[in-house]
């Protein structure tokens, strides 16, 4: 489309001299002189030609070369973008290794050392009874010393340690065994029992400290069940 235009342009701007050739040659018009016309005109047309043949190719090759430069960016693009997710993976998969091969044995173990810990300030309970678990354990607010009717019980356990804590009289007795197993030792293998005279402490469920003979400060000794085979 461009290469007609040129052409339409160039004998437009032809077209006035070859109206003057003809007028000046109009009188006195020989054989020759039409022959060196026609080679003139054919002359322009072949440098006319040339041109439009140069730059066509050079605006192809520049269209083409635009072109190319287009692809290559698309190509690096696409280049990096593979590489960039190449990259992500690989970090994703340094991670998750990380992960699974340096953190979590730590936590485990930092796991394991918080239990045995735990184990160690509660007791074995936990560790060695059948299924039972800690769960979650209240016991009533702690009175005052100043309180009337309150009486200090001391539990003195199979570590050795001594607890003591204060309760209303009128509090049900099995706030000692909630107690007991609080501190980590489960009933199904730990008893209460009173330190003198030495016998077994009677638990039930509808009775208080009062009921159980405990009016005045006491000493109870948290003991190991026998198992049976």
């Amino acid at each position: 489309m461009a290469s007609r235009g040129v052409v339409g342009l160039f004998l437009l701007s032809a077209l006035p001299f070859l109206c003057l050739e003809l007028r000046r040659g109009i009188p006195d018009l020989g054989v020759k002189d039409l022959i060196l016309l026609c080679g003139r005109i054919l002359l322009l047309l072949a440098l006319l030609t040339l041109m439009i043949s140069v730059t066509t190719s050079w605006l192809n090759s520049f269209k083409s070369s635009q072109v190319y430069l287009k692809e290559e960016e698309e190509k690096n693009e696409k280049r990096q973008k593979l590489v960039r997710k190449k990259q992500q993976e690989a970090q994703s998969e340094k991670a998750s290794r990380y992960i699974e091969n340096v953190l979590k044995p730590h936590q485990e173990m930092k796991l394991r050392k918080l239990e045995e810990r735990f184990y160690q300030m509660t007791g074995e309970t936990w560790k060695l009874s059948n299924g039972h678990k800690l769960g979650v354990l209240s016991l009533p607010e702690e009175p005052p010393e100043t309180a009337e009717e309150v009486v200090t019980v001391a539990l003195r356990c199979p570590s050795g340690c001594v607890l003591r804590r204060r309760f209303l009289k009128s509090c049900s007795s099995r706030v000692l065994l909630d107690w007991m197993m609080k501190i980590g030792y489960h009933t199904s293998r730990y008893s209460l029992s009173t330190s003198f005279p030495r016998r077994p402490l009677e638990v039930e469920g509808g009775w208080s400290l009062q009921d159980t003979g405990i009016t005045v400060d006491t000493v109870l000794i948290v003991e190991e069940k026998e198992q049976s085979n």
